[in-house]
């Protein structure tokens, strides 16, 4: 699952990056902190990924480990593309030619669903809904597979695309054609963050018929 960070934690780390790299001692004086403040949070970072620590020897000091922020810490500290990706979306859709803005967003959707189709390859469908809620989990959705009812139900817990679909409603069409062609099998967004639900569920439109001779489900 996808590492997130506190707002202290974030702040710490654009600090550390700032510093470039350090010791305890250095850290504590950027930051004005304790020692013991500054060890606990290079322990929660470096068990996240996104700290490193290094063995320097020089001369003929006594050896001593300086902190840096690692290629993790500095994607998860540039992983913010709510921006880019809302003005992209709103460009796409004021292209005037409609044939080429079905074109965009056709491709759109085949590099969505190559993303994780290669994960969700089950001949059973809640094995499939179970494999790709898995993979959205990876991915930092906050997602779970309800499989208490009679078809499996994928809920969001939170809205990953939350300004673009307050924007336009068509990024939440587009997630569920996604899901469709993953899943293979046509899907209802039975509940919607957009109409006042407390999550998103994606649930099979039909029920799949029985399997005959215990043929996998197909579907």
């Amino acid at each position: 699952m996808k590492k997130t960070l506190e707002s202290q934690d974030r702040e710490f780390l654009e600090r550390l990056q700032r510093l470039g790299c350090g010791t305890v001692q250095e850290v504590c004086k950027e930051l004005g902190v304790t020692a013991t403040a500054v060890r606990h949070r290079l322990v929660r970072l470096q068990g996240l990924g996104f700290v490193g620590r290094d063995l320097v020897r020089e001369g003929r000091g006594r050896p001593h480990h300086v902190y840096r922020v690692t290629q993790a810490g500095q994607r998860e500290l540039g992983d913010n593309y709510g921006d880019l990706a809302l003005v992209l979306w709103r460009e796409l859709q004021s292209i005037p030619d409609q044939a080429v803005r079905a074109q965009v967003e056709s491709r759109i959707r085949d590099a969505m669903v190559s993303q994780y189709a290669h994960a969700v390859n089950s001949p059973q469908l809640r094995d499939r809904f179970q494999q790709l809620g898995e993979v959205l989990a990876k991915r930092g959705y906050d997602v779970e597979v309800d499989q208490s009812s009679e078809l499996p139900v994928l809920r969001e817990n939170n809205c990953p695309y939350q300004e673009l679909a307050d924007s336009d409603r068509g990024i939440c069409e587009m997630e569920e054609e996604v899901f469709e062609k993953v899943l293979g099998v046509p899907l209802r967004l039975s509940q919607c963050f957009l109409d006042g639900h407390s999550c998103c569920e994606f649930e099979p439109a039909e029920v799949a018929s029985p399997p005959v001779n215990n043929a996998a489900d197909s579907r």
